[in-house]
């Protein structure tokens, strides 16, 4: 029977750096890749995470390191830590600052705490050349108007939650749009119109392991490899093969990362 290789496949948003993989993560990377994930953005989200992922980047050809400071941390991150983060994205395979941006739904860091930390990691951003992984949730506006004072930037809305008016601002600054697997869940009807709206040239795909799960696996722990199954169902919601999808959101991803 004539074999069928599988489409390449970027995971841009990951954290293999969690103590959720510690047990097995080498045969995690070796599903991910049978399932053709061809690479793997680590996303730090504090300084410890950020030193993990780039240890991670120096261990396996496939993975690239982010480093970040995610605003959940923001009560506890000042100049000194930004100034550690600032020494760790000069390090071999960071191609992108992240997770950074403003939460204010979890309420786990101040919000004049959480503005501040991100106007340091833009700047360091602006100065270091790199990209940004931003997370915003219930702060769109605020997100927007920070960013816009910096402009202008390269940035990714990581695991897209927003309306299609805000994807029209992000888009309109000329930002890209991550989605992740719970597109997937059954409430998610909105989010899967936005998937089907959005410019191919700008949509980029993540897990955000180990956290959103596809349907049907909720509850358990996510992988890389579910990257595949997030492309078919995109292909599915754009009318379009997996094939197709993942030629664009791998140049697309290749493209933002300098991969």
């Amino acid at each position: 029977m004539e074999q069928h290789s599988r489409p390449s496949l970027i995971d841009t948003h990951c954290h293999l750096d969690f103590p959720d993989f510690d047990l097995d993560r080498k045969e995690v990377l070796l599903r991910a890749q049978s399932d053709g994930i061809i690479n793997i953005v680590n996303i730090g989200s504090s300084l410890a995470g950020s030193r993990r992922s780039i240890e991670l980047a120096a261990e396996f050809p496939s993975i690239y390191a982010a480093v970040g400071i995610h605003p959940h941390e923001a009560d506890h991150a000042g100049e000194n830590q930004v100034l550690q983060l600032k020494d760790l994205a000069g390090s071999n395979k960071v191609v992108a600052i992240g997770e950074i941006g403003l939460d204010y739904y979890k309420g786990f860091s101040k919000q004049e705490n959480q503005r501040p930390l991100f106007i340091s990691l833009i700047r360091l951003a602006k100065e270091k050349g790199l990209p940004l992984v931003i997370h915003t949730r219930q702060a769109g506006q605020d997100t927007l108007s920070i960013l816009k004072d910096f402009m202008p930037l390269s940035a990714v809305v990581h695991c897209f939650s927003g309306d299609a008016a805000f994807m029209q601002e992000c888009l309109a600054l000329g930002f890209m749009v991550s989605f992740t697997c719970n597109i997937t869940y059954p409430k998610a009807a909105g989010l899967r119109e936005l998937v089907a709206a959005v410019p191919a040239e700008r949509l980029m795909l993540e897990t955000d392991a180990p956290f959103l799960s596809p349907e049907g696996l909720r509850g358990r722990r996510n992988e890389p490899r579910e990257v595949l199954r997030l492309a078919e169902e995109i292909a599915r919601l754009r009318n379009t093969s997996v094939e197709e999808v993942a030629r664009i959101t791998t140049d697309n991803a290749r493209k933002f990362f300098k991969i």
